[in-house]
């Protein structure tokens, strides 16, 4: 969750590992529990991974980046589309015969939104913002992934305000569902 360093190399990290489990996913032969807990790793690490980025990166490349709201409703845009295909995943049973295709959706979703913030955004971060100020951006992504939800909650408002706000309450409540459940340990 918490892998160390500037905000580029701790998002970066969370890219190796979700693309890590999505190449569990497309190897995996069977259906069940194990995909089960699979889909709900994968949910568990994007939802962090974005709400942290809705919080602390994206008002960042606003404030630093020439163009940068445009870039930023941008990858917002590519985390809501995300975030619905998760919300269809939790649902479904894993013998549904459109979970391949969904995961597959996931997959290819995701790809694109990791290339162009490596590609793009991330350079320009990196260009337009002090080492420290990097250094800064990283503590408050792994602080707010620790408090973020596990959960996919597509209704809850995307500003870092709000999202700072309720993002702690949700988080809470989806660990002790978690908890309760197993969610996610194994």
């Amino acid at each position: 969750m918490g892998h160390g360093g500037n905000v580029i190399e701790e998002l970066t990290a969370d890219h190796r590992e979700v693309e890590e489990i999505f190449g569990r996913l497309q190897a995996m032969t069977g259906r069940g529990q194990e995909l089960r807990d699979l889909v709900d790793e994968v949910t568990i690490e994007l939802v962090r991974h974005s709400v942290a980025e809705e919080q602390y990166l994206y008002p960042a490349v606003r404030e630093h980046i020439q163009g940068g709201d445009r870039l930023a409703d941008k990858e917002l845009d590519d985390h809501a589309r995300v975030e619905k295909i998760l919300k269809q995943l939790e649902k479904m049973n894993t013998d549904d015969a459109h979970m391949s295709m969904m995961l597959q959706q996931l997959m290819d979703e995701v790809t694109v939104h990791v290339q162009d913030e490596e590609n793009n955004l991330f350079p320009m971060l990196r260009q337009a913002c002090t080492p420290e100020a990097l250094d800064d951006l990283g503590d408050k992504i792994r602080r707010a992934k620790a408090m973020a939800p596990t959960r996919p909650h597509p209704a809850a408002p995307d500003t870092p305000m709000a999202s700072k706000i309720l993002a702690p309450g949700a988080g809470l409540v989806d660990r002790a569902r978690d908890f309760v459940t197993g969610r996610g340990k194994s």
